[in-house]
């Protein structure tokens, strides 16, 4: 990633909550501790941010606390044709009729385009996704309440009677932070708390994530790998992380999207 890029992503942090400490910024740009803290003394000598013990923090401090991740717009294009592999492998697994749940994210997104055609019951805590289903799509749409929080474009609630509770879906479909042994991680606990809900809502719970998403750790779970029935990727997914699903009696579907033959042939 390029140091523009970095320093963007960097300033897009530090304004959405009071502090970020190096090791959040290098998930947020798959940088090294090295680099990121170099990037932290040039932005403060140009009085950007403020340099601090373990991170960054902003100048003007924002008045509202935001989620810990790297933002929407920046995860958008990242990995952008395996995700769109996977989504479409996701719509795939759908008939008209169904009624199915779907989390925010970049990976999740992508199921838009092919969804665009079939008609079903979508409810979602994604502000985009519901926003494109409605423009160009016959589905129906639910929305989840709460608070909408820009950097990820979606909508949380931290209260128990919130309309979650009144929803039932043969599936859901959910991206993650990352996906271990120990199960799928995340790396907000009021992600943890919205997204628990969600998953008790569904019979089947279908994981979209990239290969990327095998190596990241976080120290929040959001549920075990025994509560997984699916799992959709690319085919740059480890032979470990493989074997490990298949432990697991989780479903493995390999979405083929062309990019590893085309990084080959470049090469």
């Amino acid at each position: 990633m390029h140091e523009t890029e970095r320093h963007r992503i960097i300033l897009s942090a530090v304004q959405d909550r009071p502090m970020v400490t190096v090791i959040d910024l290098c998930n947020m740009t798959d940088a090294s501790e090295a680099t990121i803290r170099r990037d932290i003394a040039t932005l403060h000598m140009q009085k950007r941010l403020r340099r601090v013990r373990g991170g960054a923090e902003s100048v003007n401090p924002p008045q509202f606390v935001g989620l810990a991740g790297r933002p929407f717009s920046v995860n958008q294009a990242i990995n952008t044709k395996q995700k769109q592999a996977i989504a479409r492998a996701a719509v795939e697994l759908c008939n008209d009729g169904d009624s199915i749940i779907i989390n925010g994210g970049t990976t999740t997104f992508q199921m838009v385009h092919p969804l665009a055609s079939r008609r079903l019951q979508v409810f979602t805590n994604s502000f985009p996704i519901a926003e494109h289903l409605l423009k160009h799509s016959k589905n129906t749409i639910t929305l989840s309440g709460g608070t909408i929080y820009r950097e990820q474009n979606i909508i949380l609630s931290p209260f128990e009677n919130d309309v979650t509770r009144n929803v039932y879906a043969r599936r859901m479909f959910m991206g993650a932070h990352g996906l271990g042994p120990i199960g799928l991680m995340e790396s907000d606990p009021l992600l943890v708390q919205a997204e628990q809900k969600l998953i008790g809502q569904a019979d089947e719970l279908i994981v979209l994530v990239d290969s990327t998403k095998f190596k990241n750790r976080s120290s929040l779970v959001l549920c075990p790998l025994g509560r997984i029935d699916t799992v959709i990727t690319d085919e740059g997914i480890p032979d470990k992380a493989a074997a490990m699903l298949e432990a697991a009696d989780v479903t493995l579907i390999v979405a083929p999207s062309g990019a590893a033959q085309a990084e080959e042939t470049a090469s």
